[in-house]
């Protein structure tokens, strides 16, 4: 890689894809993977969800190095989780894993939906094959944390069923906010959203569909929990997010329609476009 990890702040898309993984011919400049994003920042690994695309994170590291990292769960439905079994590092005694996540579907502490639903209940795991050091962390919107002596990080309460939790992510002046999943409200853009993004430098956003997708009378999104690119573009320029991020594309969305989407998010900003899975973005 040609950055250095000791000195940038710089975010990497795993898995992009919403809902379910949409692997294909039609899909391949994009990507089919599920949510997970890495934030590497100043040699720190945070990757927030645990999607299919958790895997193609795993492809890139060493078996034989020792794997230092922290996780963040927005919420626990399976385009989020479903990767975790996968991720090798967590069968090594070599890795230190330090997991968050909040309470919002069942009133779980993110430890049991952790161990007992994502690593028991729902993969063929063995007991005692998962060897790292796991420490668990219970998180709640409008919570703000430091970790690592200098990351700090805010949450913030995000609109999609059984609930989820936007995260807000600092270091020194750069500023990376990850909001997905959420659906905006009908009357007014998100306060939660607004305050969380405020002058960032960066806002990934829940984009599934395009207004004309959400409104469809014949096949309706409203209520499913996501949102548009429009909508998601109005709530960056109402916050002066430096850069809009469009993610967690509908599964059904080829890169033709991804394509078309992105040359309408140029017409509105230099600085707005898609997410593609493998995409490295210095902050």
């Amino acid at each position: 890689m040609s950055t250095s990890l000791s000195s940038q702040f710089l975010i990497r898309f795993w898995g992009v894809r919403g809902s379910i993984p949409a692997p294909g011919k039609s899909t391949l400049r994009y990507g089919g993977n599920t949510s997970c994003i890495e934030l590497c920042i100043g040699g720190r690994r945070l990757i927030f969800d645990g999607g299919t695309g958790l895997r193609s994170l795993c492809k890139t590291l060493k078996d034989s190095d020792p794997f230092r990292g922290f996780m963040f769960f927005t919420h626990y439905h399976w385009d989020h989780i479903q990767g975790v079994p996968f991720f090798t590092p967590i069968f090594s005694d070599n890795c230190h894993l330090t997991v968050y996540g909040n309470h919002t579907n069942t009133g779980d502490p993110v430890e049991k939906h952790f161990t007992e639903r994502i690593l028991r209940d729902s993969a063929p795991l063995m007991q005692g094959e998962v060897k790292a050091k796991l420490e668990f962390n219970d998180l709640y919107p409008g919570e703000k944390i430091v970790i690592d002596g200098d990351i700090e990080i805010r949450t913030g309460q995000l609109n999609h069923p059984n609930g989820a939790m936007g995260y807000r992510v600092t270091w020194g002046d750069k500023t990376v906010v990850y909001a997905t999943d959420t659906e905006h409200l009908p009357d007014r853009l998100d306060e939660n959203i607004l305050e969380l993004a405020d002058g960032a430098d960066m806002l990934v956003y829940d984009a599934m569909y395009t207004d004309e997708e959400y409104h469809n009378p014949r096949s309706s999104k409203v209520g499913w929990g996501h949102s548009t690119w429009q909508e998601g573009a109005k709530l960056a320029e109402a916050a002066g997010v430096e850069r809009f991020v469009v993610f967690h594309h509908e599964p059904n969305h080829s890169d033709d329609v991804l394509d078309a989407i992105e040359i309408e998010l140029k017409s509105r900003s230099k600085h707005f476009f898609i997410a593609r899975e493998g995409m490295e973005v210095v902050v």
